[in-house]
C-alpha cells in the first residue's frame, strides 16, 4: 500500500533530512508543504520563491529518497470577497500549479474555510457556496492548462461541507482537473459522531471515482467541542474497511495526519495490518 506522511509531521530538518527521516519510516509519498517543510519558505512570497530553479532541486530529492508528493498543499482562503486579495491568493495557487506539474505531485490540495467569517453552520449558505466557486474557477482553468489536479478536501466545519455538497461541486466545476481528498474525519462534527459510519460510506459512495488521495487519521468524541478531538489512526473510535477497501480498489495513496515523530512508523504498521 501506499502509505505516506506529512513531511512537517517528521523531525526537523532540511527538505533532504526530512525526506530521509521519511523513508527511514517506510513512507512512499508525503503531503509536502512548502511553508511548513522547508526553512526560511513563506506562503506569501510563493509566486517568486516557486521557481524552476526551486523545482529542479526538490524533484532530485524526492528521486534521490524514492518518495513520492502526493499533496503539495496550498490550503488559503480561496473564498474571499475582498478582490484584491482575492487575486493575490489566486496568484499563490497559479504558483503551486506549475511547481507541481514540475515536482511531478501527484496534486494541489486545499480546502474551503471562508475568509471573512466564522466556520461552522455560518459559512453553510448558497451565498458563500456561489463566491467559493467563481473564486475557484480561474484556478480550475488553470490547472487544466497545466495538466495538474486540484484536488479539494470537504471539512465539515468549512463551505464544502459534506459529500453532497462537494458532489454537486464537482458536478458545477465540470473538469477532469478536479478531485477530492477524502479525510473521512474531517466530515464528522461532535453532533454526528455516531453516525461515523454512514457518513463515510456515503462519502465514498457518492465521491469514491473522484477521490485522489486519502488523509487518514481516528477520533475521539468531544460533545463540548464542535469537532471530536483528531488522533492518530488506531487510538480512537474510527472505522477503516470502507476506506480501505477504496484505497485498495484505486490504488490510492494515503497520507497519515496527527502523527509524532516517535508514532508515525507504528501507525503505518498498525494500518497496514487492519488493510
Amino acid at each position: 500500500m501506499n502509505i505516506g506522511i506529512r513531511l512537517h509531521d517528521t523531525l526537523p530538518g532540511t527538505l533532504r533530512e526530512r525526506l530521509g527521516y521519511a523513508a527511514a519510516q517506510g513512507f512512499s509519498c508525503v503531503q509536502l508543504a512548502m511553508s511548513k517543510a522547508v526553512p526560511g519558505f513563506g506562503m506569501a512570497d510563493a509566486p517568486k520563491l516557486l521557481t524552476d530553479e526551486l523545482a529542479a532541486e526538490v524533484k532530485r530529492e524526492l528521486d534521490r529518497a524514492k518518495i513520492e508528493c502526493a499533496v503539495l498543499g496550498c490550503y488559503l482562503k480561496l473564498a474571499d470577497r475582498n478582490g484584491e486579495e482575492a487575486v493575490r491568493i489566486r496568484e499563490i495557487y497559479l504558483a503551486h500549479l506549475r511547481f507541481a506539474a514540475m515536482i511531478g505531485a501527484r496534486c494541489v490540495g486545499t480546502e474551503t474555510p471562508p475568509a471573512d467569517g466564522p466556520e461552522g453552520k455560518a459559512c453553510r449558505t448558497e451565498e458563500y457556496y456561489r463566491l467559493f466557486l467563481d473564486r475557484v474557477r480561474p484556478v480550475v482553468r488553470a490547472a487544466e492548462e497545466l495538466g495538474v489536479t486540484l484536488a479539494i478536501e470537504p471539512v465539515c466545519s468549512h463551505i464544502i461541507h459534506d459529500a453532497a455538497l462537494a458532489e454537486r461541486m464537482l458536478e458545477d466545476l465540470k473538469s477532469d482537473r478536479v478531485r477530492i481528498i477524502l479525510d473521512a474525519v474531517n466530515l464528522i462534527d461532535s453532533e454526528h459522531t455516531g453516525e461515523a459510519d454512514c457518513l463515510i460510506r456515503e462519502a465514498t459512495g457518492r465521491l469514491g471515482d473522484r477521490v485522489c488521495v486519502l488523509h487518514m487519521k481516528d477520533f475521539i468524541p468531544q460533545p463540548d467541542t464542535p469537532r471530536p478531538r483528531p488522533v492518530p489512526c488506531g487510538q480512537g473510535q474510527m472505522r477503516y474497511g470502507s476506506l480501505l477497501k477504496l484505497a485498495r480498489e484505486r490504488n490510492l495513496p494515503m497520507t497519515l495526519e496527527n502523527t509524532t515523530p516517535e508514532n508515525a512508523e507504528q501507525t503505518r504498521t498498525w494500518l497496514e495490518s487492519q488493510a
